[in-house]
Parts: structure tokens; C-alpha cells; sequence
């Protein structure tokens, strides 16, 4: 028969483990409320809609000062607030055609800056983009 003795030092040592349990548990509770809080307030439906549709009207925007030989500062600073609006406009199926899009958003500037007489149907082309991604988000949704 084994008789087990404690002393004041093991029951202090034994409270100082429950002690830290209980604040690990504590942490990781807080933890797990704070993350799922930040996702509630993550982007939602109405908000990645309204970024499509503004970046949507916005490259038409772009589109049109360029086809009316608009001042290059200004498309520029249009096409600067499509940069803005795509980044909200997330959706999983239309990921890979968003990432597309800002790569012809790159080469639309750029051709817009330097005063490239293919930056019209480069802008085109990104509404066409645009217009498919609206598209296939609106099916989704």
C-alpha cells in the first residue's frame, strides 16, 4: 500500500497549475470570441457589391474620359480609385479574373500615362472584365 504525503509545498505547486490552466483557458477563449468577431465585421455581401459595382462604373468612367480625349490626370485618378475598389471587390469565383483585371488595370495606366493610343481598347477590354465578373457574382448571389 503506497500512502501518499503531501506537504504544503506540493499543494502550492499544484495550485499555481491550475492557476496557469485556468489563464490558458482564459487566453484562448478570448482568442476564439475576438476572431470570430472580426469576421462578423469583415467584408460583407452588401459591401463586396457595392465594390464591384463602383469599380464597374468607374473603369466605364475611365472608358469614356478616354474615348472624349479626356486630361490624362483625370483618367489617371479614376483608374487610381478602380485600384482602390477592386481590392474590396473579393469573391472566391472570380478571384482569378479580379487578379487578371488588375493586371490589365496596370498596363491601362500605364498606356493612359504615356499617352499610348491602345490605352481605349485596353479599357475596353477591362469593362468587358468587369462586366463578366459582376456576372458571375450576381449568380452567385
Amino acid at each position: 500500500m503506497l500512502i501518499s504525503i503531501t506537504t504544503p509545498l506540493t499543494i502550492g505547486f499544484e495550485k499555481m497549475v491550475n492557476i496557469k490552466k485556468a489563464l490558458v483557458s482564459l487566453a484562448m477563449a478570448t482568442a476564439l470570441v475576438m476572431s470570430s468577431s472580426a469576421f462578423a465585421a469583415g467584408a460583407t455581401d452588401a459591401k463586396v457589391r457595392a465594390a464591384g459595382e463602383g469599380a464597374l462604373a468607374k473603369v466605364e468612367e475611365a472608358a469614356s474620359l478616354q474615348a472624349k480625349g479626356a486630361d490624362k490626370a483625370e483618367i489617371a485618378n479614376v483608374l487610381s480609385e478602380v485600384r482602390q475598389l477592386q481590392k474590396e471587390f473579393r469573391f472566391e469565383g472570380t478571384e482569378r479574373l479580379r487578379q487578371k483585371a488588375g493586371d490589365k488595370l496596370r498596363i491601362a495606366r500605364s498606356q493612359v500615362e504615356e499617352g499610348d493610343a491602345g490605352a481605349a481598347a485596353t479599357l475596353n477590354e477591362l469593362v468587358a472584365m468587369y462586366k463578366e465578373m459582376m456576372k458571375l457574382y450576381n449568380a452567385a448571389h
